[in-house]
């Protein structure tokens, strides 16, 4: 099965019944990440706009869109005006989505967005939302005797992306390969590859003993980020101006 065409078809059926218009489709998970399972699920993220008058009533409104979810499939969605009230806050996941490698679908309009998305990169709240991302998941996957290694990669990922935002001061890329060659130390890199070749042949259920070499690793890495992202002043755009203007932009283009 083409999955990318099934992916298509979905994001058609999604415009037809919720009347929106998708501006940017992408792989957000392990797909995108470059370390996915042979069964890995397909994690389609994907930002939309509505009509102008949706927007005008009074009543709260509904800003995200729950499409599918199985063993398969988990695809969803948020309202543009999530989108850029969540670029105020720097909020990483919204850096993540446009730097996805995968891509399914796209528009100019998008393009509208992901330029104004570098006035909004915050270093200490994207920071702290991947210190936050691999502390959670080592407390969680990775205390036992025996762990699935895909875990690991769930508590990796996120402690590269902290090192690269210290020493590059930017959105870190989606693609653990790239993060990898970029920051991680020459000492550690051949146990990470052995990694990498043990999960890429296992499913997702499939567990193996901890390796001690990176549980150290981790412990020190979590440790360091605690205290520097505490010690790190806010550095947030306090300007909604940019965002405001061009949300009028989206919503009267879209009308025009």
């Amino acid at each position: 099965m083409n999955y990318r065409e099934v992916i298509q078809k979905k994001l058609d059926e999604i415009e037809e019944k919720e009347q929106v218009k998708i501006l940017h489709a992408v792989e957000s998970g392990s797909r995108s990440w470059g370390f996915a399972s042979p069964d890995s699920d397909y994690d389609v993220r994907f930002i939309y706009i509505r009509d102008l008058k949706y927007y005008l009533g009074l009543q709260k409104k509904k800003d995200f869109i729950s499409w599918e979810l199985n063993e398969t499939l988990d695809i969803s969605g948020w309202d543009v005006s999530k989108v850029l009230s969540y670029l105020y806050k720097s909020n990483a996941t919204v850096f993540e989505w446009s730097n996805s490698p995968v891509i399914y679908r796209t528009t100019e309009t998008w393009e509208f967005v992901k330029a104004l998305m570098k006035d909004y990169f915050s270093c200490k709240s994207c920071m702290y939302h991947y210190y936050g991302t691999a502390q959670k998941n080592y407390k969680a996957y990775l205390q036992e005797e025996q762990v699935k290694y895909k875990k690991y990669f769930y508590v990796l990922r996120p402690l590269l992306c902290c090192q690269w935002i210290e020493e590059r001061k930017s959105p870190p890329p989606m693609l653990f390969s790239k993060l990898l060659e970029a920051v991680l130390g020459e000492e550690m890199k051949p146990v990470v590859y052995r990694l990498l070749e043990q999960k890429t042949q296992m499913l997702e259920s499939e567990k193996g003993a901890r390796i001690e070499a990176l549980q150290v690793y981790i412990e020190q890495k979590l440790t360091y980020y605690q205290k520097l992202v505490s010690s790190m002043k806010d550095d947030r755009n306090p300007d909604w101006s940019q965002l405001n203007q061009l949300f009028y932009r989206l919503l009267t283009e879209k009308n025009q």
